[in-house]
């Protein structure tokens, strides 16, 4: 049997191991509290956190027949590309129409400037006439005294003046109210041509309008369209999402907020990529609101059972767009953000409007030259040169 000094020795020596055990656990848990307390202190991290981007809507801004669709999910379209025809057999009667309905309406107001020629003439002819009228009266008046001329002459001769006056106010009246149907401007001008023409060309953009185009670069989503389907205008066909406006929106909880700013870092890891890949950004606002207070219900909470529940406001962060063009997300992916805090110098909202517009395109400007030309032709065609010279005098 071994002594008692050996089994107070072997009881000695555990004691010390596990003293020194509990140390050096003791000095690993203060390393990690350490460890944790700093990086809590320099980071706010959450997992509640997904990709988010911009659905831009493809609309028509006519009605018309599906005969034709271009793009399919998935596919990548540019700005201006063409992804939906409409029958254009309607657009295409209608402009001939509103060009059939601009020749006459050139040729009726060709017919009123040439009215107002008319009457201008007949004017100049009643001005003659008094001028006659007033020198015969003069005539009459001076010989009357000698006998020359009977009072009935000269009275005979008072009356045609009087008439030739009358005459004369008539003709200036005929010419002041067809003048006004004319106005100052020539055929090309007048307000009924440039209705028409008005017409013409918005017969025109119907016709162009019916083919859809891209209002943006990216990848269509949710096409909803089908050939030979009747769309009204404003009715969604299909949606685009540009790449490179892709974003996270993280939602912090309001504790994590103290120190948050505009501006501030963030490194974030998708499950689609795992912890090999990390993406960085920077925090672009900070929501003004909770995701309950937004919501289409909102907590109801002037009731006897309140209990309290921490809250999450959204904050969006910007990613870098090359690290995107080399690993794509997805709207909706799952994400971990960590914002470092430390510099919480900046602000926690916008200081300013934004200087330009986040979005813009130009797919829907259409060059309107060859429909100037087409209706300059058309006035020019029922416009004889005659009635242009007068209008222009």
């Amino acid at each position: 049997m071994p002594s008692a000094s050996t089994a107070q020795l072997r009881q000695r020596r555990r004691r010390t191991w596990l003293a020194a055990l509990a140390g050096a656990l003791g000095v690993m848990a203060a390393l990690a509290a350490l460890s944790w307390w700093l990086y809590a202190s320099r980071y706010q991290s959450t997992d509640d956190a997904y990709v988010a981007g911009d659905l831009v809507s493809v609309m028509p801004q006519v009605s018309g027949t599906v005969v034709a669709i271009a793009a399919d999910e998935t596919d990548l379209v540019y700005a201006g590309q063409e992804l939906v025809r409409l029958d254009a057999t309607d657009a295409r009667i209608a402009l001939a129409d509103a060009e059939q309905q601009l020749a006459r309406t050139v040729r009726q107001t060709r017919t009123v400037f040439d009215n107002r020629d008319q009457l201008a003439a007949v004017v100049g002819q009643r001005r003659a006439d008094l001028d006659r009228a007033l020198a015969d009266y003069d005539r009459r008046k001076d010989v009357v005294a000698t006998g020359a001329v009977s009072s009935e002459e000269l009275g005979h001769a008072r009356d045609a003046l009087s008439a030739a006056r009358d005459a004369l106010r008539a003709a200036d009246k005929n010419l002041a109210a067809s003048a006004a149907l004319a106005g100052r401007s020539g055929v090309a001008d007048h307000p009924d041509v440039q209705a028409a023409a008005t017409e013409v060309e918005r017969a025109w953009l119907a016709l162009q309008r019916t083919s859809v185009r891209a209002p943006v670069t990216g990848y269509v989503a949710r096409r909803s369209v089908q050939l030979g389907e009747r769309i009204a205008p404003g009715a969604p066909l299909m949606a685009i999402v540009p790449p490179e406006r892709l974003r996270v929106d993280a939602n912090f909880k309001e504790v994590q907020l103290k120190h948050m700013r505009i501006g501030q870092p963030a490194s974030l890891t998708a499950d689609l990529y795992g912890g090999r890949v990390e993406f960085h950004g920077r925090v672009e606002g900070l929501g003004l609101g909770t995701g309950a207070a937004f919501a289409l219900l909102p907590a109801q909470n002037a009731t006897g059972n309140w209990i309290k529940v921490v809250q999450r406001v959204p904050v969006r962060i910007a990613l870098d767009r090359r690290e995107l063009a080399a690993h794509p997300l997805r709207i909706g992916l799952s994400t971990r953000v960590a914002v470092d805090v430390r510099d919480d110098s900046g602000a926690q909202l916008a200081q300013r409007p934004r200087p330009e517009p986040v979005l813009t395109t130009r797919a829907y400007d259409i060059d309107r030259r060859e429909i100037a030309t087409r209706i300059a032709q058309i006035i020019r065609e029922n416009t004889p040169e005659s009635s242009a010279q007068s209008s222009l005098r």
